[in-house]
Parts: structure tokens; C-alpha cells; sequence
């Protein structure tokens, strides 16, 4: 089961139709180029959510190099319970793309963050300082108001974790975190998506929850249906009492603004970029985007990148060597380089075939240095594997086997240390 299913894809394919008659920004030049900090900035290790029965944490360290290490991998329980969706109109369990969602596992300082689809929690677990894989759970799985989390945001600068629902109770809930632990779970801010537990996908479904790059603002995509004419949007939800005093913890807002940016329909991964307040977003009916976002939280399309060829764009991570996007797709197995100035495709697409041992695509991405590591979970016949391409050459540099540590095509999320 890729990113959708036929079905799905022939909506898409009518809503890319008209989206892509749409006027896109002009083109104009991009500057792509390393900072030599950046470059040199090897990730410590990856973090992957294996969402199993008995949910873990598989956590790989990254050699000097910028390779894996996988025989020094490691796997540490979440206290939760993972569980699939199911692909739309049907029983069949989902996978890969098991919970239709970027960042189902998030790093906020030396705390790792994990949702837990089947038993509506989310975990915390330290980072040990001097052993990137060792992992121990902080406190306990705290329970949400809802159902089938799977999205998790942090910020380390205001200790708040926020969680994407997108089961039949859908929506976004966030609590303070302490060296103890999650504290109190608010109140969910509610999606009207209609849902079902576990939720028929992916479209219709909460994408990913993320906060800004100065962590004031939180963001949620939220995929639409256009078979019943459903118009996908981002929500974005202020913080408050942000200039706190030793009385009033900084919260996020019970109430967002919702704004679907004209051209998109199903927006999926994002990222914010570095030094503005515009995002990179993908959208799984075309390709991706770049989004202008203004004082009230409201987005504004800025620049289109239509991606020939594509089953569905929806994963991204922006390199901080070559201040680029990479773009994964389930269906297809390559990366796809991105402007983020105007969403413009950077040369041809990066074809892993000859690498990849017969992967079905890629899902989830991070990237740090010059490396950007990509997630196959594979699809029940072949291994879940993660490839490393060094974005600076564009070349494929290691591509392994993770299914030794317990992962199989329902893993989900990736984070990445630096």
C-alpha cells in the first residue's frame, strides 16, 4: 500500500488538474549553496518509531562519516501501543505510510517525543549526553483527549509537546514537559474530519503537527478529500504568555487560524525555513510548495513545484548544506530536490534504484550535514532500509537494513540529532 490508494490517487489526479492550471510565482534564480558549519555538522544518530503491538524506539548512530551504524542500533520500548490505519474503503491495514503522517517521532532538546496510535498516548524518553542510542522513558505515557495520535511536536525554548489525533476524535492537544515528564494534557482543539477509529486513509487525515522556527506559532496540516469535496488546510494556533512570569506558563492558544492556501490540496510534510516565516510544504496532489505566512497565522501560496511523475509528494526535509529541499514519495524511489524560494525543481530527481535492492519508495526524511537519510519501511516482501544520499553530490553513499532492530513496513517518523 503506497502513500494512496488507486482511488484516491484518481481524485488527486483530477484536483492536481486544476491546481496545476492555476498561475504559479514566476520563476526567479535560487541560491543553492553549503555553509561550511552546516556541511560539517554530522547528526549524532536517527530515531525511528517502529509502531508495532509493543511500540519502540529504533535509535541508529551516525558515524563521523555520516553513515549508519546500524550494528550499534538499539531498540527501547515506548510504554505504548503502536497500531495502522487502514486504507480508505477497506479492512486492509496500512503500510508503508501505516498513520498518514510526518514527525510521528520529535526531538526537543535531549528529549525524544513518540506517539502511540493504539493506546491514544504519547511517550517521552531521554537522550542519554553521551550515548546517543541509549533511550529511558521520563515519567509516563500520557493519555490523550482522542484518538489515534499520529503527529508530535515539541519546543525545548517554551517545554510544550503537542500531538496531532486523527482517528474519530480528531484534533490537536498539548501539555508542559519537565524533567519529570508530560504534565497535563489540555483540551482538545477539535478537527471536523469525520473519522473513524482506526481512520480510513490517508486523505482526510491530520498530516503533522510543527511548531514555527522562533516556536510562537504552532502549525497542523490536514489533508482534504476531494472525492467529497473536501478542502485540506493548516491550521496555525498562537502561543500565549509567552513573556511569562514565574506564575503563567507559557500555552498554546485553544483557538488557531485555518486558511487553505489557493493551489493545494493535500498538504502533507513541512518544514519552516531557516531566517523567514515561510514554509516548505508538500502537497501529495502535485508536489510541493512554498507558503508565506502572515501575522494572523494565515498561509498564502508563494511558489508551486509540479513533480512529474509522482505517485505522491509527501515527506521533506530541508538540507542545511545545500539549503535545498528533498522530497520523498512512497510509490516512487527516488529524492527530489526543491527550491525554497519558489518550490522549483533543482535538477533531475535523484534515482536510488541501483542502490536500493528493489525498494517500493520512501517515506519519512531528516537531514544534517551534508547527509539526508531516507525511510523504505518496505512493504511486508522487502526490508525496511534507510539510504543516505550526500546532498552535495547527490550521490548515494549507504543504503541498510533496519529490519534486524524490529522495523517493518508499519514504521513511522523519523528524527534526527544533531
Amino acid at each position: 500500500m503506497h502513500c494512496y490508494s488507486k482511488l484516491s490517487l484518481l481524485a488527486l489526479a483530477s484536483v492536481a488538474s486544476v491546481a496545476s492550471a492555476r498561475p504559479s510565482a514566476p520563476a526567479h534564480l535560487d541560491t543553492r549553496g553549503s555553509s561550511s558549519t552546516a556541511a560539517c555538522t554530522t547528526g549524532k544518530a536517527i530515531y525511528i518509531t517502529s509502531n508495532t503491538a509493543q511500540n519502540a524506539v529504533v535509535a541508529v548512530p551516525i558515524a563521523q562519516n555520516g553513515s549508519l551504524a546500524v550494528g550499534e542500533g538499539s531498540s527501547t520500548s515506548t510504554g505504548g501501543t503502536g497500531a495502522s490505519g487502514v486504507a480508505a474503503g477497506t479492512s486492509n491495514a496500512a503500510g508503508p505510510d501505516s498513520i498518514f503522517s510526518q514527525s510521528a517521532i520529535a526531538i526537543a532538546g535531549s528529549y525524544l517525543f513518540a506517539v502511540n496510535p493504539g493506546s491514544n498516548t504519547v511517550s517521552m524518553l531521554a537522550i542519554d549526553a553521551k550515548d546517543a542510542t541509549k533511550l529511558t522513558v521520563v515519567g509516563k505515557p500520557a493519555t490523550l483527549p482522542g484518538e489515534f495520535p499520529n503527529t508530535v511536536a515539541a519546543s525545548d525554548k517554551y517545554k510544550i509537546v503537542c500531538v496531532g489525533l486523527t482517528g474519530a476524535t480528531a484534533g490537536v492537544a498539548c501539555a508542559p514537559y519537565s524533567t519529570s515528564g508530560i504534565g497535563a494534557v489540555d483540551a482538545l482543539r477539535p478537527f471536523d474530519l469525520n473519522q473513524t477509529t482506526p481512520p480510513g486513509g490517508p486523505l482526510n487525515t491530520v498530516s503533522q503537527v510543527f511548531f514555527s522556527g522562533d516556536q510562537t506559532t504552532l502549525f497542523a496540516t490536514v489533508k482534504g478529500d476531494p472525492t467529497v469535496n473536501n478542502t485540506g488546510f493548516l491550521a496555525a494556533f498562537p502561543l500565549e504568555n509567552t513573556r511569562s512570569s514565574c506564575h503563567v506558563a507559557p500555552s498554546v492558544a485553544a483557538s488557531g487560524v485555518i486558511s487553505s492556501p489557493s493551489g493545494t490540496a493535500v498538504l502533507f510534510g513541512t518544514e519552516p525555513i531557516s531566517g523567514s516565516t515561510n514554509l516548505f510544504v508538500t502537497d501529495a496532489s502535485f508536489g510541493g510548495a512554498v507558503l508565506s505566512i502572515d501575522a494572523s497565522g494565515k498561509a498564502t501560496t508563494v511558489g508551486k513545484g509540479v513533480v512529474a511523475g509522482q505517485a505522491a509528494t509527501c515527506w521533506v526535509a530541508i538540507s542545511p548544506a545545500t539549503n535545498t529541499a528533498f522530497v520523498t514519495d512512497a510509490g516512487v524511489d527516488r529524492l527530489v530536490e526543491m527550491s525554497l524560494t519558489d518550490a522549483s525543481i533543482q535538477g533531475t530527481p535523484i534515482d536510488l534504484t541501483a542502490v536500493s535492492a528493489g525498494d517500493p519508495g520512501l517515506t519519512d526524511i531528516r537531514a544534517a550535514g551534508s547527509f539526508v537519510y531516507a525511510l523504505s519501511p518496505g512493504n511486508g516482501t522487502t526490508d525496511a532500509s534507510v539510504v543516505v544520499v550526500n546532498a552535495l553530490t547527490r550521490q548515494p553513499v549507504q543504503h541498510v537494513s533496519v529490519a534486524g532492530l524490529g522495523l517493518s513496513k508499519s514504521a513511522q517518523g523519523m528524527a534526527i540529532l544533531v
